[in-house]
């Protein structure tokens, strides 16, 4: 069948077989399955050969020459897990706030290497923050242009060790990558 017709569906949790328009035969379970759109979600044998992973494949069935159910699932499947909507949104907000953050950089004429130092820093860090071209860490610690260990300035103590450890490791990790 090239597409279900009316009133015809793709249980979720059933094995299906297809062939694609370029002649891949794709087969793998069906986890979702949209009839007005006429899209198909397969979970597949992963491509990586890894046995703990799956490749997930979407199916747009006007492009699909022919679908084969293997097997269809007749028990009701097991219901979703519920969603943290709180950490869905903190998450949303905190990867609003890192893309701004990266925004304001460019916009501002930081150099790359100051944005590649303020993105490992935020990485184990994340207060860490923007003033002007200056990175702002832990409200202890600045590093002034041009991000070297000698532009670390702050209070002595573990922060500013720690901070001028990061930027020196960078640093050094930036000449290997160029030798």
């Amino acid at each position: 069948m090239a597409a279900p017709g009316p009133g015809e569906y793709f249980s979720v949790g059933s094995h299906v077989s297809c062939i694609t328009c370029l002649g891949q035969r794709l087969q793998g379970e069906v986890v979702a399955f949209d009839y007005p759109s006429k899209m198909l979600t397969l979970k597949c044998a992963p491509s990586s050969g890894k046995p703990n992973l799956s490749d997930v494949v979407l199916v747009n069935l006007a492009y699909v020459s022919d679908v084969d159910v293997i097997s269809d699932r007749t028990e009701t499947p097991p219901s979703l897990a519920s969603l943290n909507f709180n950490k869905l949104v903190n998450r949303a907000r905190a990867e609003k706030e890192d893309k701004l953050s990266q925004a304001y950089a460019v916009s501002a004429g930081v150099s790359v290497e100051g944005q590649q130092l303020f993105q490992t820093i935020h990485k184990t860090i994340k207060d860490c923050r923007w003033q002007e071209k200056n990175i702002i860490v832990m409200d202890d610690v600045v590093i002034s242009p041009p991000y070297q260990v000698d532009n670390c300035k702050g209070k002595d103590g573990s922060a500013l060790s720690h901070v001028r450890k990061i930027v020196k490791m960078l640093l050094e990790h930036q000449i290997s990558i160029f030798e």
